[in-house]
């Protein structure tokens, strides 16, 4: 992504967004920098590549590395009072996703499944999402999955008002989602800011 904190949350007011939860990769810097712009608008939040899938911590307050096991990268979410869900879990497109037999061994210990990404190229992965997290009694969350401001808000909850991860989690039992997939293309603009930071690098 290209888009620089503060303009993230430039485009959320723009777009009447209240709350938003920055996900970067395996990465919290950028959450924090927004948060510092924007502190009762921004979650901290990040997006953790484990051993297996990938995870997300809402209401972060320390950085987790990447490609630790499952339960390792769970009890340091734990740890800091995070809420837990699984993004994308069954959209075989990208190129890490879980079984359902991952899934099943972390279900007592997660709060969430995402049971709507609007980067899926399809409905299937969201609707297989959205029946193993009914079925095994979990919360729902959505996710823009937004590399540009363009993208910002193309799947939101609304929501009670909540303040922090224990109002977050009672607020998810009576969200209704606003969904939409995104268009193919979007992809482009993430290849785009990985080429061009690759780029930069070389250059410097």
């Amino acid at each position: 992504c290209l888009v620089a904190p503060k303009e993230l949350v430039q485009a959320c007011i723009k777009k009447g967004i209240h709350r938003i939860a920055i996900t970067d990769h395996n990465e919290i810097e950028g959450a924090f920098e927004a948060k510092a712009h924007d502190p009762e608008r921004v979650i901290v939040s990040e997006e953790i590549e484990t051993s297996q899938g990938e995870l997300i911590g809402y209401f972060m307050t320390e950085w987790v590395p990447p490609h630790l096991e499952p339960m390792d990268v769970i009890e340091r979410l734990h740890a800091q009072g995070a809420v837990i869900s699984v993004p994308h879990p069954f959209d075989t497109v990208r190129g890490q996703h879980w079984t359902e037999a991952e899934l099943l061994e972390i279900v007592p210990h997660i709060d969430a499944i995402e049971t709507f990404n609007a980067r899926c190229l399809s409905h299937k992965p969201n609707r297989l999402a959205a029946d193993f997290a009914r079925r095994h009694g979990l919360l729902e969350t959505v996710g823009s999955d937004a590399h540009s401001r363009w993208e910002v808000g193309r799947a939101a909850l609304e929501t009670p008002v909540f303040h922090d991860a224990r109002g977050f989690l009672k607020a998810l039992k009576d969200a209704q989602a606003h969904t939409q997939l995104s268009p193919a293309f979007v992809h482009l603009f993430s290849r785009y800011a990985v080429a061009y930071k690759k780029a930069r690098r070389l250059l410097t």
